[in-house]
Formats: structure tokens, C-alpha cells, sequence
């Protein structure tokens, strides 16, 4: 029997009725079809899970009963990866951020760098974060995590480098003309990678990664797109320093 796991952005103690998220809800009811009683897994993003169950169905809410907390395997990587991705257009940002989720990364900076194409306002970067925070939760729910990897508000990328400090560990930047390997290198328990959006990193965007410490790093002979080029080097750094 497939039990859904879903997740809940509020306290969870065994005993307490939760309201589920609107979008949740509705592939519980109009999707899936399940009924009242039906066992669910849940998880807040603290690390923890429970089990549930299906309390009450309605056209427009679903709630469901915490039963007991559960045993449940850490899928945390023991490389803590932060990246900085160049904001993509359209669904290319959120395969991004669903499939770098999956890989294990542990923090995304959207960045907005000298290629980016995405123009973001106030309101309309707002709403973007609401979409990209609803990504990382349906991608965990998929994935085991039950931790959500932190989304920071979009920056532009001079800003972010200027303010980084000793918690970014290895800094990386892609560039296919980099002379760093990822088999050679030595992350420790942290690493920082950067990603331009369409069109790359331009020369301005590298000599100020350089200046705050970053080195480029290659991956092979080929030229890969943004969603391609930053989900490889998570895998390649996951596979040789992380769990993969």
C-alpha cells in the first residue's frame, strides 16, 4: 500500500489535527482518491517524521491526524553543498532546484549575475520564492529528505560574494576554461558552487568570483546548459566527497 508523504510547514505533535497544504490536499483527494483513515507520512523540514492519517476530507481542505513519531534513515550528505544558481527562465529553475534537491544540496542562493535574463521586482522575486520553496518541498517529499534545503531570497552576485564568509568552504565556479578537477580536489565537509544562468558566467561574473576566492571548475570537454551543467558537478562532488 503507497503511503504519501507530505509535507506540513507547522509543529507536529502526535495527537494534533493539521490542516495539509492546499496542493497536497487536493492530489490526496481528487488524484489519488484516498479515504479517511488512509496512513500518511509527515514531516515539517526539522529532521523528524511522523506517521498519520487521513482525519477529514472536504472539497476545498484536507486535514490529517499525527500519530507517532517514526524511525527514519538520515539523508543529509556529510558535504554540506551551497549553490549558487544564476536564475534561470521558466521551468528550467525549478527542474534546477527539484533535481539539485534530490542530489542532496544543503543551501541555493538564486543569483542574479551580468547574463542573467530573468528581470525580478520586488513582488515578482517574492512570488517566485513562495513557487521555488513549494519545488523543494514536493522534491523532498519525493526524495526521503526530511530536511528542506535553505532558500535564500535572490541576490545579485556580487553581493552574495562580498558577504561570504568561512561557512562557504571549497568555493567553485563553473567554467569550462577552469583548471581545477573535481577528482583532485579537497571540499572537506563544505563546498560552494556557482552556476551561471543561459549563457554562462560572463568575464566580469568570474573575475569577481576570483576575487573572492572562487576557482573555476571544468567538467570535461563538453559545454553543458545551466540545468545540466550545475546537477552534474553536484553528482560529481556527491560521488566522490559526498554520499553518493
Amino acid at each position: 500500500m503507497r503511503i504519501p508523504r507530505i509535507y506540513v510547514p507547522q509543529p507536529l505533535h502526535p495527537g494534533r489535527e493539521v490542516d495539509l497544504p492546499v496542493q497536497a490536499g487536493e492530489h490526496i483527494a481528487r488524484v489519488l482518491r484516498l479515504d479517511r483513515g488512509h496512513p500518511l507520512r509527515l514531516f515539517n523540514g526539522d529532521g523528524g517524521e511522523f506517521s498519520g492519517e487521513i482525519a477529514s476530507l472536504a472539497k476545498r481542505a484536507v486535514s490529517a491526524r499525527v500519530l507517532e513519531p517514526v524511525a527514519s534513515a538520515d539523508r543529509e550528505s556529510p558535504l554540506r553543498i551551497t549553490l549558487g544558481q544564476g536564475v534561470a527562465r521558466g521551468e528550467k529553475m525549478d527542474w534546477i532546484l527539484q533535481k539539485a534537491t534530490e542530489l542532496g544540496v544543503a543551501r541555493i542562493v538564486p543569483l542574479v549575475t551580468d547574463r542573467t535574463e530573468v528581470k525580478l521586482d520586488a513582488e515578482r522575486a517574492e512570488r517566485r520564492v513562495a513557487h521555488w520553496e513549494a519545488v523543494l518541498a514536493s522534491a523532498c517529499e519525493q526524495c526521503g529528505r526530511n530536511r528542506l534545503p535553505e532558500l535564500a531570497e535572490p541576490m545579485k552576485l556580487g553581493d552574495w560574494a562580498a558577504s561570504l564568509g568561512e561557512e562557504a568552504g571549497l568555493r567553485l565556479a563553473l567554467d569550462p576554461r577552469g583548471d581545477a578537477d573535481a577528482r583532485t580536489l579537497d571540499p572537506g565537509t563544505r563546498a560552494t558552487l556557482v552556476v551561471g544562468p543561459e549563457g554562462g558566467l560572463s568575464e566580469h561574473d568570474l573575475a569577481t568570483l576570483a576575487q573572492a576566492g572562487f576557482r573555476g571548475l571544468r567538467l570535461g570537454p563538453r559545454i553543458l546548459r545551466t540545468e545540466t551543467a550545475g546537477l552534474a558537478a553536484l553528482a560529481a562532488l556527491q560521488a566522490i566527497h559526498g554520499d553518493l
